[in-house]
Protein backbone atom coordinates (compact mmCIF):
# COMPACT_ATOMS: atom_id res chain seq x y z
CA UNK A 1 0.00 0.00 0.00
CA UNK A 2 3.11 2.37 0.98
CA UNK A 3 4.53 1.81 -2.55
CA UNK A 4 1.33 2.16 -4.24
CA UNK A 5 1.05 5.44 -2.52
CA UNK A 6 4.56 6.42 -3.68
CA UNK A 7 4.46 5.52 -7.24
CA UNK A 8 0.78 8.08 -6.62
CA UNK A 9 2.98 10.97 -5.28
CA UNK A 10 6.08 10.23 -8.16
CA UNK A 11 2.92 10.15 -10.91
CA UNK A 12 1.73 13.35 -9.23
CA UNK A 13 4.91 15.59 -8.86
CA UNK A 14 5.65 14.08 -12.89
CA UNK A 15 2.64 15.48 -13.73
CA UNK A 16 3.36 19.40 -12.21
CA UNK A 17 6.71 18.73 -14.01
CA UNK A 18 5.07 18.08 -16.92
CA UNK A 19 2.39 20.92 -17.25
CA UNK A 20 4.97 23.62 -16.25
CA UNK A 21 6.11 22.91 -20.02
CA UNK A 22 4.50 25.12 -21.94
CA UNK A 23 4.99 26.33 -25.96
CA UNK A 24 6.47 30.06 -25.42
CA UNK A 25 4.28 31.19 -22.76
CA UNK A 26 0.95 30.19 -23.91
CA UNK A 27 -1.22 27.22 -22.40
CA UNK A 28 -0.16 25.12 -25.04
CA UNK A 29 2.00 21.89 -23.46
CA UNK A 30 5.28 21.28 -25.74
CA UNK A 31 4.20 18.07 -26.28
CA UNK A 32 1.08 18.22 -28.78
CA UNK A 33 3.76 19.65 -31.05
CA UNK A 34 4.72 16.03 -31.39
CA UNK A 35 1.52 15.04 -31.54
CA UNK A 36 0.62 17.22 -34.87
CA UNK A 37 3.81 16.28 -36.48
CA UNK A 38 3.15 12.39 -36.15
CA UNK A 39 -0.69 13.09 -37.17
CA UNK A 40 0.89 14.84 -40.66
CA UNK A 41 3.74 12.07 -40.78
CA UNK A 42 0.97 9.33 -40.33
CA UNK A 43 -1.44 11.00 -42.77
CA UNK A 44 1.28 11.19 -44.98
CA UNK A 45 1.82 7.59 -45.27
CA UNK A 46 -2.04 6.87 -45.43
CA UNK A 47 -3.25 9.16 -48.36
CA UNK A 48 0.30 9.11 -50.31
CA UNK A 49 -0.34 4.99 -50.34
CA UNK A 50 -4.21 5.27 -51.47
CA UNK A 51 -3.22 8.27 -53.71
CA UNK A 52 -1.82 5.29 -55.97
CA UNK A 53 -3.78 2.19 -54.91
CA UNK A 54 -6.52 1.54 -57.35
CA UNK A 55 -4.07 2.01 -60.33
CA UNK A 56 -1.92 -0.17 -58.48
CA UNK A 57 -4.55 -2.51 -58.93
CA UNK A 58 -5.70 -1.88 -62.30
CA UNK A 59 -2.18 -1.40 -63.77
CA UNK A 60 -0.13 -3.85 -61.98
CA UNK A 61 -2.04 -6.48 -60.25
CA UNK A 62 -4.45 -5.94 -63.55
CA UNK A 63 -7.21 -6.46 -61.43
CA UNK A 64 -10.48 -4.83 -63.49
CA UNK A 65 -12.02 -1.81 -62.58
CA UNK A 66 -15.00 -3.12 -60.38
CA UNK A 67 -12.91 -5.52 -58.63
CA UNK A 68 -10.37 -2.58 -58.19
CA UNK A 69 -13.02 -0.30 -56.76
CA UNK A 70 -14.29 -2.91 -54.17
CA UNK A 71 -11.15 -3.61 -52.68
CA UNK A 72 -10.27 0.14 -52.32
CA UNK A 73 -13.88 0.69 -50.44
CA UNK A 74 -13.33 -2.52 -48.78
CA UNK A 75 -9.98 -1.01 -47.40
CA UNK A 76 -11.43 2.22 -46.44
CA UNK A 77 -13.95 0.98 -44.44
CA UNK A 78 -11.99 -1.38 -42.54
CA UNK A 79 -9.82 1.62 -41.66
CA UNK A 80 -13.12 3.27 -40.23
CA UNK A 81 -13.94 -0.18 -38.24
CA UNK A 82 -10.95 -0.98 -36.49
CA UNK A 83 -11.14 2.26 -34.28
CA UNK A 84 -12.96 0.49 -32.19
CA UNK A 85 -10.70 -2.16 -31.45
CA UNK A 86 -7.45 0.40 -30.62
CA UNK A 87 -9.76 2.69 -28.60
CA UNK A 88 -10.64 -0.90 -26.29
CA UNK A 89 -7.26 -1.62 -26.38
CA UNK A 90 -6.07 2.04 -25.39
CA UNK A 91 -8.34 2.44 -22.18
CA UNK A 92 -8.80 -1.39 -20.84
CA UNK A 93 -5.24 -2.81 -21.65
CA UNK A 94 -1.95 -0.87 -22.58
CA UNK A 95 -3.21 2.79 -22.07
CA UNK A 96 -3.26 5.28 -25.07
CA UNK A 97 0.46 5.77 -25.39
CA UNK A 98 1.62 2.36 -25.87
CA UNK A 99 -1.42 1.64 -27.96
CA UNK A 100 -0.12 3.87 -30.49
CA UNK A 101 3.71 3.06 -30.53
CA UNK A 102 2.52 -1.16 -31.04
CA UNK A 103 0.27 -0.34 -33.41
CA UNK A 104 2.26 2.12 -35.07
CA UNK A 105 4.43 -0.55 -35.50
CA UNK A 106 1.74 -3.07 -36.91
CA UNK A 107 1.42 -0.16 -39.23
CA UNK A 108 5.31 0.52 -40.46
CA UNK A 109 5.33 -3.25 -41.21
CA UNK A 110 1.78 -3.14 -43.01
CA UNK A 111 3.50 -0.39 -45.49
CA UNK A 112 6.60 -3.06 -45.78
CA UNK A 113 5.15 -5.92 -47.05
CA UNK A 114 2.71 -3.76 -49.31
CA UNK A 115 6.20 -1.99 -50.84
CA UNK A 116 7.69 -5.72 -51.11
CA UNK A 117 4.91 -6.74 -52.93
CA UNK A 118 5.67 -4.29 -55.22
CA UNK A 119 8.82 -5.59 -56.25
CA UNK A 120 8.57 -7.20 -59.72
CA UNK A 121 11.21 -9.46 -58.71
CA UNK A 122 9.36 -10.99 -55.69
CA UNK A 123 7.49 -13.81 -56.83
CA UNK A 124 4.81 -13.97 -59.36
CA UNK A 125 1.18 -12.48 -59.55
CA UNK A 126 -0.02 -14.81 -56.69
CA UNK A 127 2.26 -14.05 -54.16
CA UNK A 128 1.78 -10.02 -55.43
CA UNK A 129 -1.69 -10.04 -54.42
CA UNK A 130 -1.04 -12.24 -51.49
CA UNK A 131 1.69 -9.40 -49.94
CA UNK A 132 -0.53 -6.71 -51.03
CA UNK A 133 -4.12 -7.84 -48.98
CA UNK A 134 -1.74 -8.71 -46.20
CA UNK A 135 0.02 -5.74 -46.09
CA UNK A 136 -3.28 -3.69 -46.96
CA UNK A 137 -5.12 -5.46 -43.85
CA UNK A 138 -1.84 -4.32 -41.34
CA UNK A 139 -2.16 -0.82 -42.28
CA UNK A 140 -6.27 -0.89 -41.52
CA UNK A 141 -5.69 -2.21 -38.19
CA UNK A 142 -2.73 0.23 -37.79
CA UNK A 143 -4.26 3.38 -39.12
CA UNK A 144 -7.56 2.31 -37.64
CA UNK A 145 -6.15 1.17 -34.08
CA UNK A 146 -4.33 4.64 -33.54
CA UNK A 147 -6.91 6.68 -34.79
CA UNK A 148 -8.94 7.34 -31.87
CA UNK A 149 -6.24 6.95 -29.70
CA UNK A 150 -3.99 10.01 -31.03
CA UNK A 151 -6.23 12.62 -31.00
CA UNK A 152 -7.83 11.57 -27.30
CA UNK A 153 -4.00 11.23 -25.88
CA UNK A 154 -3.68 15.00 -27.51
CA UNK A 155 -6.77 16.17 -25.53
CA UNK A 156 -5.36 14.34 -22.44
CA UNK A 157 -2.19 16.90 -22.64
CA UNK A 158 -3.95 19.87 -21.78
CA UNK A 159 -5.09 20.57 -18.17
CA UNK A 160 -8.54 20.93 -17.37
CA UNK A 161 -9.56 24.55 -16.84
CA UNK A 162 -7.46 25.11 -20.73
CA UNK A 163 -10.80 24.09 -22.48
CA UNK A 164 -10.03 26.87 -25.30
CA UNK A 165 -6.82 25.95 -25.93
CA UNK A 166 -7.71 22.70 -26.15
CA UNK A 167 -10.54 23.00 -28.98
CA UNK A 168 -8.28 25.11 -30.98
CA UNK A 169 -5.89 22.38 -30.60
CA UNK A 170 -8.27 20.12 -32.39
CA UNK A 171 -8.43 22.59 -34.98
CA UNK A 172 -4.73 22.52 -35.84
CA UNK A 173 -4.56 18.65 -35.62
CA UNK A 174 -7.29 18.49 -38.28
CA UNK A 175 -4.91 21.11 -40.04
CA UNK A 176 -2.12 18.72 -39.75
CA UNK A 177 -4.26 15.74 -41.24
CA UNK A 178 -5.09 18.08 -44.50
CA UNK A 179 -1.82 18.93 -44.87
CA UNK A 180 -0.38 15.76 -44.81
CA UNK A 181 -2.86 14.62 -47.42
CA UNK A 182 -2.77 17.35 -49.88
CA UNK A 183 1.49 16.82 -49.96
CA UNK A 184 1.38 12.82 -50.16
CA UNK A 185 -1.00 13.81 -53.04
CA UNK A 186 0.86 15.43 -54.79
CA UNK A 187 4.30 13.33 -54.17
CA UNK A 188 3.40 9.97 -54.38
CA UNK A 189 1.62 9.79 -58.28
CA UNK A 190 4.88 11.30 -59.45
CA UNK A 191 7.07 8.66 -57.87
CA UNK A 192 4.51 6.19 -59.34
CA UNK A 193 6.13 6.69 -62.70
CA UNK A 194 9.18 5.28 -61.57
CA UNK A 195 7.92 2.23 -60.03
CA UNK A 196 5.53 1.24 -57.60
CA UNK A 197 7.66 -0.33 -54.73
CA UNK A 198 8.88 3.30 -54.42
CA UNK A 199 5.31 4.98 -54.21
CA UNK A 200 4.70 2.53 -51.25
CA UNK A 201 8.13 3.26 -49.94
CA UNK A 202 8.16 6.70 -49.24
CA UNK A 203 4.87 6.91 -47.59
CA UNK A 204 6.06 4.07 -45.38
CA UNK A 205 9.22 5.77 -44.33
CA UNK A 206 6.81 8.51 -43.34
CA UNK A 207 5.34 6.58 -41.13
CA UNK A 208 8.67 5.85 -38.99
CA UNK A 209 9.27 8.92 -39.11
CA UNK A 210 5.67 9.51 -37.58
CA UNK A 211 6.90 6.77 -34.56
CA UNK A 212 10.09 8.60 -34.00
CA UNK A 213 8.56 11.80 -33.75
CA UNK A 214 5.86 10.15 -31.37
CA UNK A 215 8.66 8.65 -29.52
CA UNK A 216 10.72 11.44 -29.36
CA UNK A 217 7.92 13.07 -27.09
CA UNK A 218 7.82 11.01 -24.58
CA UNK A 219 9.43 12.47 -21.51
CA UNK A 220 7.14 15.65 -22.07
CA UNK A 221 3.77 13.34 -22.27
CA UNK A 222 0.98 13.47 -19.94
CA UNK A 223 -0.52 9.72 -19.54
CA UNK A 224 -3.05 8.64 -18.07
CA UNK A 225 -3.14 4.84 -16.89
CA UNK A 226 -5.61 2.16 -18.46
CA UNK A 227 -8.81 1.96 -16.23
CA UNK A 228 -9.01 -2.22 -16.42
CA UNK A 229 -10.78 -4.21 -18.77
CA UNK A 230 -13.67 -1.27 -19.34
CA UNK A 231 -15.18 -3.95 -22.12
CA UNK A 232 -15.63 -6.65 -20.02
CA UNK A 233 -17.12 -4.17 -17.17
CA UNK A 234 -19.66 -2.27 -19.71
CA UNK A 235 -20.96 -5.49 -21.11
CA UNK A 236 -21.45 -7.30 -17.76
CA UNK A 237 -23.25 -4.06 -16.28
CA UNK A 238 -25.03 -3.60 -19.27
CA UNK A 239 -26.58 -7.28 -18.99
CA UNK A 240 -27.08 -7.69 -15.39
CA UNK A 241 -28.90 -4.30 -15.53
CA UNK A 242 -31.17 -5.95 -18.36
CA UNK A 243 -31.48 -9.38 -16.73
CA UNK A 244 -32.23 -7.46 -13.48
CA UNK A 245 -35.17 -5.37 -14.97
CA UNK A 246 -36.26 -8.45 -16.75
CA UNK A 247 -37.19 -10.44 -13.39
CA UNK A 248 -37.91 -7.58 -10.94
CA UNK A 249 -39.39 -5.03 -12.98
CA UNK A 250 -43.43 -5.70 -11.35
CA UNK A 251 -42.02 -6.23 -7.76
CA UNK A 252 -39.84 -3.30 -7.50
CA UNK A 253 -40.46 0.37 -7.65
CA UNK A 254 -39.75 1.93 -11.34
CA UNK A 255 -36.37 3.60 -11.93
CA UNK A 256 -35.42 6.68 -13.84
CA UNK A 257 -33.01 4.98 -16.34
CA UNK A 258 -33.16 1.25 -17.30
CA UNK A 259 -29.51 1.11 -16.43
CA UNK A 260 -30.39 1.90 -12.25
CA UNK A 261 -31.12 -1.57 -12.60
CA UNK A 262 -27.53 -2.57 -12.07
CA UNK A 263 -26.93 -0.57 -9.15
CA UNK A 264 -26.93 -3.62 -6.66
CA UNK A 265 -24.11 -5.04 -7.85
CA UNK A 266 -22.49 -2.40 -9.89
CA UNK A 267 -20.97 0.68 -9.11
CA UNK A 268 -23.01 4.04 -9.73
CA UNK A 269 -19.86 6.08 -11.17
CA UNK A 270 -19.78 3.29 -13.60
CA UNK A 271 -23.45 2.96 -14.27
CA UNK A 272 -23.73 7.03 -14.89
CA UNK A 273 -20.26 7.25 -17.17
CA UNK A 274 -22.08 4.26 -19.28
CA UNK A 275 -25.38 6.90 -18.94
CA UNK A 276 -22.99 9.49 -20.27
CA UNK A 277 -21.54 7.79 -23.51
CA UNK A 278 -24.97 6.33 -24.17
CA UNK A 279 -26.26 9.83 -24.62
CA UNK A 280 -23.96 10.94 -26.85
CA UNK A 281 -23.58 7.62 -29.21
CA UNK A 282 -27.53 7.75 -29.66
CA UNK A 283 -27.14 11.70 -30.62
CA UNK A 284 -24.48 10.13 -33.58
CA UNK A 285 -27.30 8.18 -34.81
CA UNK A 286 -27.97 10.10 -37.65
CA UNK A 287 -24.48 11.79 -38.52
CA UNK A 288 -23.13 8.67 -40.72
CA UNK A 289 -25.80 10.27 -43.56
CA UNK A 290 -23.27 13.38 -43.75
CA UNK A 291 -20.82 11.55 -44.91
CA UNK A 292 -22.84 9.69 -47.34
CA UNK A 293 -23.32 12.72 -49.05
CA UNK A 294 -19.71 13.99 -48.51
CA UNK A 295 -18.72 10.81 -49.86
CA UNK A 296 -20.89 11.83 -53.22
CA UNK A 297 -17.45 13.22 -54.73
CA UNK A 298 -16.99 13.98 -58.35
CA UNK A 299 -15.85 10.35 -60.35
CA UNK A 300 -12.97 10.83 -63.17
CA UNK A 301 -11.34 13.50 -64.25
CA UNK A 302 -11.82 15.92 -61.65
CA UNK A 303 -11.32 13.64 -58.80
CA UNK A 304 -7.99 14.42 -57.90
CA UNK A 305 -8.51 18.12 -58.75
CA UNK A 306 -12.00 18.32 -56.12
CA UNK A 307 -9.88 16.21 -53.49
CA UNK A 308 -7.26 18.65 -53.54
CA UNK A 309 -9.47 21.56 -53.68
CA UNK A 310 -11.41 20.50 -50.48
CA UNK A 311 -7.94 20.15 -48.70
CA UNK A 312 -6.72 23.40 -49.50
CA UNK A 313 -9.76 25.04 -48.63
CA UNK A 314 -9.55 22.92 -45.08
CA UNK A 315 -6.10 24.71 -45.14
CA UNK A 316 -7.78 27.90 -45.34
CA UNK A 317 -11.25 28.05 -43.63
CA UNK A 318 -9.53 26.43 -40.57
CA UNK A 319 -7.82 29.66 -39.06
CA UNK A 320 -10.63 31.94 -41.08
CA UNK A 321 -13.49 30.02 -38.65
CA UNK A 322 -10.93 29.82 -35.66
CA UNK A 323 -9.78 33.57 -35.43
CA UNK A 324 -12.70 35.40 -37.48
CA UNK A 325 -16.16 33.61 -37.58
CA UNK A 326 -16.29 31.84 -34.11
CA UNK A 327 -14.55 34.43 -31.99
CA UNK A 328 -18.03 37.51 -34.15
CA UNK A 329 -20.30 34.31 -33.45
CA UNK A 330 -19.23 33.82 -29.37
CA UNK A 331 -19.88 37.57 -29.43
CA UNK A 332 -23.53 37.89 -30.10
CA UNK A 333 -23.36 35.21 -27.21
CA UNK A 334 -24.55 32.19 -29.36
CA UNK A 335 -22.78 28.89 -28.02
CA UNK A 336 -21.26 26.53 -30.53
CA UNK A 337 -19.76 23.73 -29.89
CA UNK A 338 4.41 21.52 -57.82
CA UNK A 339 0.81 20.18 -58.72
CA UNK A 340 -0.78 23.37 -60.43
CA UNK A 341 1.82 22.82 -62.84
CA UNK A 342 1.44 19.57 -63.71
CA UNK A 343 -2.32 20.37 -63.68
CA UNK A 344 -2.31 22.92 -66.22
CA UNK A 345 -0.24 20.83 -68.22
CA UNK A 346 -3.56 18.44 -68.44
CA UNK A 347 -5.39 20.79 -68.58
CA UNK A 348 -3.68 22.12 -71.98
CA UNK A 349 -3.41 18.22 -73.50
CA UNK A 350 -7.06 18.79 -72.98
CA UNK A 351 -7.31 21.86 -74.66
CA UNK A 352 -5.15 20.83 -77.36
CA UNK A 353 -7.28 17.58 -78.25
CA UNK A 354 -10.56 19.52 -78.16
CA UNK A 355 -8.54 22.38 -80.33
CA UNK A 356 -7.24 19.63 -83.06
CA UNK A 357 -8.84 20.38 -86.41
CA UNK A 358 -9.14 16.56 -87.65
CA UNK A 359 -10.93 15.54 -84.47
CA UNK A 360 -14.33 13.47 -86.09
CA UNK A 361 -17.35 12.87 -84.00
CA UNK A 362 -20.10 10.10 -84.78
CA UNK A 363 -23.48 10.47 -82.90
CA UNK A 364 -22.58 7.12 -81.27
CA UNK A 365 -21.44 7.23 -77.93
CA UNK A 366 -17.87 5.85 -78.95
CA UNK A 367 -16.41 8.87 -80.05
CA UNK A 368 -13.20 8.64 -82.02
CA UNK A 369 -10.50 11.50 -81.92
CA UNK A 370 -7.01 11.41 -84.27
CA UNK A 371 -4.43 13.24 -83.63
CA UNK A 372 -0.82 13.70 -84.58
CA UNK A 373 2.27 11.80 -83.35
CA UNK A 374 3.53 15.01 -81.66
CA UNK A 375 0.89 15.33 -79.58
CA UNK A 376 1.38 11.62 -78.47
CA UNK A 377 4.47 12.28 -77.44
CA UNK A 378 3.04 14.88 -75.11
CA UNK A 379 0.29 12.72 -73.60
CA UNK A 380 2.68 10.24 -72.90
CA UNK A 381 4.49 12.96 -70.76
CA UNK A 382 1.55 13.69 -68.29
CA UNK A 383 1.06 12.69 -64.66
CA UNK A 384 -0.26 9.40 -63.11
CA UNK A 385 -3.38 11.59 -63.04
CA UNK A 386 -3.52 11.68 -66.86
CA UNK A 387 -3.21 7.90 -66.88
CA UNK A 388 -6.07 7.21 -64.45
CA UNK A 389 -8.41 9.32 -66.70
CA UNK A 390 -7.24 7.62 -69.73
CA UNK A 391 -7.81 4.37 -67.71
CA UNK A 392 -11.11 5.30 -66.62
CA UNK A 393 -12.59 6.92 -69.68
CA UNK A 394 -10.64 5.87 -72.99
CA UNK A 395 -7.53 3.95 -75.02
CA UNK A 396 -5.55 4.83 -77.58
CA UNK A 397 -5.00 2.78 -80.71
CA UNK A 398 -2.45 2.61 -83.64
CA UNK A 399 -4.27 3.03 -87.09
CA UNK A 400 -3.64 3.94 -90.39
CA UNK A 401 -4.66 7.91 -90.26
CA UNK A 402 -2.41 8.16 -86.87
CA UNK A 403 -3.29 7.99 -83.30
CA UNK A 404 -7.20 7.33 -82.70
CA UNK A 405 -8.35 8.17 -78.93
CA UNK A 406 -11.78 6.12 -78.51
CA UNK A 407 -13.57 7.38 -75.68
CA UNK A 408 -17.01 6.05 -73.83
CA UNK A 409 -18.52 8.41 -72.20
CA UNK A 410 -22.10 8.05 -70.30
CA UNK A 411 -23.92 11.32 -71.04
CA UNK A 412 -22.69 13.52 -73.72
CA UNK A 413 -20.01 15.89 -73.53
CA UNK A 414 -20.60 19.59 -72.27
CA UNK A 415 -18.31 22.87 -71.87
CA UNK A 416 -19.26 23.51 -68.68
CA UNK A 417 -15.83 25.02 -66.82
CA UNK A 418 -15.00 23.29 -64.21
CA UNK A 419 -14.85 26.69 -62.27
CA UNK A 420 -18.68 25.95 -61.64
CA UNK A 421 -17.90 23.53 -58.77
CA UNK A 422 -15.77 25.85 -56.95
CA UNK A 423 -19.02 27.21 -55.08
CA UNK A 424 -20.21 23.79 -53.90
CA UNK A 425 -16.54 22.73 -52.84
CA UNK A 426 -16.76 26.01 -50.88
CA UNK A 427 -19.89 25.16 -48.89
CA UNK A 428 -18.96 21.56 -48.21
CA UNK A 429 -15.27 22.31 -46.93
CA UNK A 430 -17.05 24.90 -44.66
CA UNK A 431 -19.63 22.07 -43.38
CA UNK A 432 -16.85 19.68 -42.94
CA UNK A 433 -14.35 22.53 -41.21
CA UNK A 434 -17.52 23.29 -38.72
CA UNK A 435 -18.51 19.43 -38.19
CA UNK A 436 -15.64 17.44 -38.06
CA UNK A 437 -13.29 19.22 -36.33
CA UNK A 438 -16.23 19.92 -33.55
CA UNK A 439 -17.25 16.46 -33.47
CA UNK A 440 -13.42 15.67 -32.52
CA UNK A 441 -13.66 18.08 -30.00
CA UNK A 442 -17.24 17.14 -28.63
CA UNK A 443 -16.56 13.36 -28.66
CA UNK A 444 -13.67 14.20 -26.33
CA UNK A 445 -14.89 16.95 -24.21
CA UNK A 446 -18.16 14.69 -23.37
CA UNK A 447 -16.66 11.46 -22.41
CA UNK A 448 -15.62 9.74 -19.20
CA UNK A 449 -11.79 9.39 -18.54
CA UNK A 450 -11.99 5.71 -18.80
CA UNK A 451 -13.99 6.05 -22.09
CA UNK A 452 -12.45 8.54 -23.76
CA UNK A 453 -9.98 6.81 -26.69
CA UNK A 454 -13.73 4.46 -27.08
CA UNK A 455 -15.68 7.79 -27.66
CA UNK A 456 -13.49 8.95 -30.64
CA UNK A 457 -13.64 5.46 -32.19
CA UNK A 458 -17.34 6.02 -32.17
CA UNK A 459 -17.07 9.52 -33.76
CA UNK A 460 -15.03 7.72 -36.67
CA UNK A 461 -17.49 4.82 -36.48
CA UNK A 462 -20.06 7.80 -38.01
CA UNK A 463 -17.58 7.55 -41.07
CA UNK A 464 -17.87 3.90 -41.50
CA UNK A 465 -21.28 3.59 -41.58
CA UNK A 466 -21.46 6.67 -44.27
CA UNK A 467 -19.09 4.57 -46.50
CA UNK A 468 -21.61 1.59 -46.00
CA UNK A 469 -24.58 3.02 -46.89
CA UNK A 470 -23.07 4.92 -50.18
CA UNK A 471 -21.99 1.08 -51.32
CA UNK A 472 -25.44 -0.04 -50.60
CA UNK A 473 -27.26 2.41 -52.86
CA UNK A 474 -24.42 2.57 -55.18
CA UNK A 475 -24.41 -1.15 -55.98
CA UNK A 476 -28.09 -1.71 -55.02
CA UNK A 477 -30.37 0.88 -56.13
CA UNK A 478 -28.74 1.04 -60.17
CA UNK A 479 -29.90 4.96 -59.91
CA UNK A 480 -28.20 7.69 -62.17
CA UNK A 481 -25.32 9.81 -60.70
CA UNK A 482 -27.82 12.62 -60.28
CA UNK A 483 -30.49 11.26 -58.47
CA UNK A 484 -28.10 9.85 -55.72
CA UNK A 485 -27.42 13.41 -55.45
CA UNK A 486 -30.74 14.09 -55.02
CA UNK A 487 -31.59 11.82 -53.14
CA UNK A 488 -28.20 11.49 -50.41
CA UNK A 489 -28.99 15.74 -50.30
CA UNK A 490 -32.69 14.89 -49.32
CA UNK A 491 -32.12 12.03 -46.76
CA UNK A 492 -29.20 14.65 -45.46
CA UNK A 493 -31.90 17.40 -44.91
CA UNK A 494 -34.29 15.20 -43.10
CA UNK A 495 -31.65 14.14 -41.05
CA UNK A 496 -30.68 17.56 -40.17
CA UNK A 497 -34.14 18.26 -39.23
CA UNK A 498 -34.01 15.46 -36.87
CA UNK A 499 -30.13 15.87 -35.40
CA UNK A 500 -31.50 19.46 -34.54
CA UNK A 501 -34.48 18.15 -32.39
CA UNK A 502 -32.19 16.02 -30.88
CA UNK A 503 -29.25 18.57 -29.88
CA UNK A 504 -31.71 20.98 -28.46
CA UNK A 505 -32.42 18.79 -25.74
CA UNK A 506 -28.87 17.71 -25.21
CA UNK A 507 -26.44 20.32 -22.62
CA UNK A 508 -23.27 19.79 -22.04
CA UNK A 509 -21.82 17.99 -19.23
CA UNK A 510 -18.20 18.43 -17.34
CA UNK A 511 -17.25 14.44 -16.72
CA UNK A 512 -14.73 15.51 -13.97
CA UNK A 513 -17.60 16.33 -12.31
CA UNK A 514 -17.78 12.82 -11.44
CA UNK A 515 -14.78 12.78 -9.50
CA UNK A 516 -16.17 15.68 -7.57
CA UNK A 517 -19.17 13.89 -6.55
CA UNK A 518 -18.10 10.34 -6.36
CA UNK A 519 -14.28 9.88 -3.99
CA UNK A 520 -14.82 5.81 -3.43
CA UNK A 521 -12.63 3.51 -5.87
CA UNK A 522 -14.87 2.32 -8.39
CA UNK A 523 -14.68 -1.21 -7.63
CA UNK A 524 -17.49 -4.08 -8.03
CA UNK A 525 -17.64 -4.04 -3.96
CA UNK A 526 -20.84 -2.82 -2.66
CA UNK A 527 -19.62 -0.46 0.15
CA UNK A 528 -21.54 -0.39 3.22
CA UNK A 529 -20.74 3.22 4.78
CA UNK A 530 -23.02 6.18 5.22
CA UNK A 531 -21.02 8.39 3.21
CA UNK A 532 -20.77 6.13 0.16
CA UNK A 533 -24.21 5.43 0.28
CA UNK A 534 -25.22 8.70 0.16
CA UNK A 535 -22.39 8.94 -2.91
CA UNK A 536 -24.54 6.05 -4.64
CA UNK A 537 -27.54 7.94 -4.22
CA UNK A 538 -26.51 11.04 -6.17
CA UNK A 539 -27.63 10.81 -10.04
CA UNK A 540 -27.34 12.46 -13.40
CA UNK A 541 -29.72 14.79 -12.22
CA UNK A 542 -27.19 16.50 -9.66
CA UNK A 543 -25.14 17.02 -12.89
CA UNK A 544 -25.98 19.25 -15.55
CA UNK A 545 -28.55 18.04 -17.30
CA UNK A 546 -27.99 16.34 -20.34
CA UNK A 547 -30.21 15.47 -23.19
CA UNK A 548 -33.84 14.27 -23.00
CA UNK A 549 -34.43 11.10 -26.32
Amino acid sequence: MGKKKDKDVDAEDHGKVQRSSKLCGTNYPVSIAFIVVNEFCERFSYYGMKAVLTLYFIHYLHWDKNLSTAVYHAFSSLCYFTPVLGALIADSWLGKFKTVIYLSIVYVIGHVVKSVGAIPDVGDSTVHVVLSMLGLVLIAFGTGGIKPCVAAFGGDQFDEEHTEERRKFFSIFYMSINAGSVLSTIVTPILRGDCYALAFGVPAALMVIALVVFIAGNGLYKKSPPEGNVLVCVCKCIGFAIRNRWTNSKKRPKRSHWLDWAEEKYPKRLIQEIQMVFRVLVLYIPLPMFWALFDQQVKGYIQLISFMLNALLILVFIPIFDMGIYPLIRLCRIKLTNYISRYYCCNCIFDQIHATPNITFKKKRLHRHTFNENLKTTIKKCTAFMDQYLDAYGSFSQESNGLTFKKMEDIQANDIHIAWQVPQYVFITAGEVMFSITGLEFSYSQAPASMKSVLQAGWLMTVAFGNVIVLIVAEGAGMEQWTEFLLFAGLLVAVSIIFSIMAYFYTYVDPDQLDKIFREDTDDEKVGSSDSKKNEAVSLNDMPKQTKM
